[in-house]
């Protein structure tokens, strides 16, 4: 470790940190890799990549990191570091601490997005639903309050002007009772006109999502996903929740870094429906892990995820299989918002419809990568493929900080990932926008 690393470590105590063991490899797991040469980069280019990763898990505030990168749908890096359990910031010092493996299982929050996006793309493409129909075709009573004319397309966007719920929307026990749910998002009334706003739809719109999703195929969202998407992929670890039984399989997550302070506070707050420390709690919550929350509780590993995006980047198709049609692809990640004041987290940000869209300059997922498309999740989960380097990457993280400065280290893992894999040549592109 540098000076510099060093240093951001020691900041980084003012702050919830995790312990941080003298040799990492005690705690690290690799998976099996492809030769770098054969894709076009270099082991020294994949080793800098990782001692970023390393830095990040050295500013303490993720109790485990799971990173899996392809290159040309060559596995390049899959590894992990850390701990599943036992090793958060309040844990005693006597609790059993059980190390992240490459199958353990972590919830992306709202990374879930873009997979809730895709099954609705894909019942699209199959005409079970039309993106410009109003969501109240799906979901009987919700368009009370005026919300006639909120369309699925609207949802996707984060223009349907429904951005936030009540309070009472976060109670778990309402898992167990859909039909409460829906009665929520039938009263829920809207704070601007379809269309006219973009505001994060944090959790109201997966959960218009999973009901239009029901309400067309007569199925569950989770039922689908698996139909339409994770078996085709051949993917073991991909959907919302998990069994009953694996619980405790899944990966813990900790409240890390020092409490945001207003005006992130209220930003955070109102984005999310509640204070980080009781987000947090939730997601460890049996209910939650369980459950079936379409913006928030996908559970998955980077393996699996990467494997989605890689799909997603080669149009549509794997393993000789064509699981979404070129168009529905292009459609899905077509620029929608264009550095547009996003009204919920008071930023500008590019969108597609379910996803966010990379930057010429610095973006969601580092910089130089206008053609990106992916999304992030609470609060460093990084999920994108980049058709330009032909890259699909998976970052999933436990710690939950908001700013500290672990960010010096997160941003220079993201700048190394895009310095490790040199564009395609000039003219080689079908992903023009």
């Amino acid at each position: 470790m540098d000076r510099f690393e060093r240093l951001v470590s020691l900041a980084c105590f003012r702050g919830k940190r995790c312990g941080i063991p003298d040799d990492l490899e005690t705690v690290t797991t690799r998976g099996e890799e492809a030769p770098c040469e054969t894709v076009g980069c270099t082991p020294e280019a994949i080793e800098r990549v990782w001692r970023k990763a390393e830095a990040l898990y050295r500013s303490g505030v993720h109790p485990a990191i799971q990173l899996c990168i392809r290159r040309r749908g060559q596995v390049v890096l899959h590894r992990a570091i850390g701990h599943t359990s036992g090793n958060g910031p309040g844990d005693p010092s006597e609790a059993p601490k059980r190390i992240v493996d490459l199958d353990t299982p972590i919830n992306i929050f709202s990374a879930a997005k873009a997979v809730t996006a895709m099954v609705v793309h894909k019942l699209a493409e199959r005409g079970v639903l039309h993106l410009d129909d109003w969501v109240c075709e799906y979901i009987p009573g919700f368009e009370r309050h005026g919300k006639q004319r909120i369309s699925i397309r609207h949802v996707l966007a984060h223009r349907a002007g429904v951005p936030s719920l009540p309070r009472e929307a976060l109670d778990l026990d309402l898992l167990a009772r859909p039909g409460r749910v829906v009665e929520i998002l039938r009263e829920a009334k809207p704070q601007s006109q379809p269309g006219r706003v973009l505001a994060y739809h944090a959790v109201t719109g997966g959960f218009i999502l999973g009901e239009v999703v029901a309400g067309a195929t007569g199925k569950t969202l989770r039922e689908v996903l698996h139909e339409e998407i994770t078996e085709p992929l051949g993917l073991s670890r991909l959907s919302y929740g998990v069994a009953p039984e694996e619980v405790s399989a899944v990966a813990v997550n900790a409240f890390t870094g020092p409490l945001p302070l207003p005006p992130l506070s209220q930003i955070l707050r109102g984005a999310l429906g509640a204070e980080l420390r009781e987000i947090v709690d939730l997601s460890n919550d049996r209910r939650f892990i369980t459950g079936l929350v379409p913006s928030a509780n996908v559970i998955t590993t980077a393996h699996d995820l990467s494997v989605f995006y890689q799909c997603l980047l080669e149009e549509g198709r794997h393993d000789g299989r064509q699981v979404f049609e070129r168009h529905t692809v292009r459609h899905a990640t077509a620029e929608q918002s264009w550095w547009e004041i996003d009204f919920t987290l008071l930023a500008p940000i590019r969108y597609g419809l379910g996803f966010m869209l990379g930057s010429r300059r610095v973006g969601p997922f580092g910089a130089d990568n206008p053609l990106a498309f992916g999304h992030i999740g609470f609060s460093n989960v990084f999920s994108w493929a980049d058709p330009e380097r032909q890259i699909s990457v998976a970052l999933l993280t436990t710690g939950k900080p908001v700013v500290s400065l672990h960010v010096i280290p997160l941003f220079g893992l993201l700048a190394e990932i895009g310095r490790a894999f040199s564009k395609r040549s000039e003219g080689g592109d079908s992903w023009a926008r």
